[in-house]
């Protein structure tokens, strides 16, 4: 017998609703999965509810278990945490992770499941997409022993890019945004912070995270002659003017690119994207990660939630949404 559940589904660019969807049962090497909670990756997923995706991205943007196409009416969304209900007697009553969007019951294949580890909150556990995006620049830059780094941009990625790399020994970390409030966050991952105007210069290695373009231009003025920049901003359909002139070739500074969808070129005979994500989670039994946990909504309200997210008027890092 199949089941029922409801989804979110972006109905048309600005605008939301509830679904209910059925479900079928569950096959052999299929579990079905009742959600505890999901989280909103800010960034991604606002531009995708305002219908901000470029035509020529609807592939590289599609999420794992996404319905529909770009710009909408589609079910998007890859940050689950939920219990297995029926399926392989060894994965029964287990809480998993999984990329699939904002849904409260749904079927998926067993391998598309990881497993929380113990240690690991399942409130926290909805950061580990975000977690091993962080991971995957912190392969990308390959931070030294002693580093002087900048994070500018102390959205979800970026705060998790900075507790990762704040545990490279001797590394001098410095959270950069233009939010004040920022600070106590950045005090609660164990880094500085500081405005754009007041960051420290002379760095070996910046991560851009902000997704504007005075970010962007930001963080090369921060660098050191031969830093870095890793770029991890998405920024949609939007035109970026960067000024590739003055030091840029003097002081032979770089722009680097580092995406999740790929695995790192530095780790990529090592790892597969499954063990990529089992580390991330593992990293989750930091408990400093809960300073990212900063708004809640109930599954219901979703439709009228994420417009104010998308707006700014309700501000958060990471909003989760809790089920029922």
């Amino acid at each position: 017998m199949g089941h029922t559940g409801r989804a979110f589904w972006v109905s048309a660019p600005g605008r939301g609703e509830i679904r209910d969807v059925d479900l079928p049962a569950p096959e052999a090497g299929q579990a079905l999965v009742r959600s505890w909670y999901s989280g909103i990756s800010r960034g991604t997923e606002t531009l995708v509810f305002d219908g901000g995706v470029p035509a020529n991205q609807y592939g590289v943007m599609r999420a794992p278990f996404q319905e529909g196409d770009f710009p909408g009416p589609l079910k998007y969304g890859y940050l689950n945490v939920g219990e297995v209900e029926q399926g392989p007697a060894d994965l029964v009553g287990r809480t998993v992770f999984t990329l699939f969007p904002h849904q409260d019951r749904f079927v998926v294949p067993v391998e598309a499941l990881s497993l929380v580890p113990d240690p690991v909150p399942a409130e926290r556990a909805v950061l580990a997409g975000t977690v091993e995006t962080a991971v995957n620049a912190l392969w990308d830059a390959s931070p030294k022993v002693g580093d002087r780094v900048a994070v500018v941009g102390a959205g979800m990625v970026g705060c998790c890019v900075a507790r990762l790399v704040s545990r490279v020994p001797g590394t001098r970390v410095q959270l950069v945004d233009v939010v004040p409030e920022r600070a106590e966050t950045a005090d609660a991952l164990g880094v500085d912070f500081a405005s754009p105007a007041d960051a420290d210069t002379d760095c070996d290695l910046v991560f851009h995270t902000s997704a504007t373009e005075s970010g962007l231009t930001r963080s090369l003025d921060l660098l050191a002659p031969e830093g870095e920049v890793v770029e991890l901003s998405w920024y949609g359909d939007r035109q970026v003017i960067l000024p590739l002139g003055e030091d840029f070739h003097s002081q032979r500074l770089a722009v680097r690119a580092s995406q999740v969808g790929m695995i790192s070129p530095a780790r990529r005979s090592r790892y597969d994207h499954a063990e990529r994500l089992a580390l991330a989670l593992r990293l989750l039994a930091d408990p400093a990660f809960d300073a990212l946990l900063t708004g809640q909504s109930r599954f219901e309200d979703l439709p009228e939630v994420l417009p104010r997210l998308a707006d700014g008027s309700l501000p958060a890092l990471c909003h989760r949404v809790v089920y029922d």
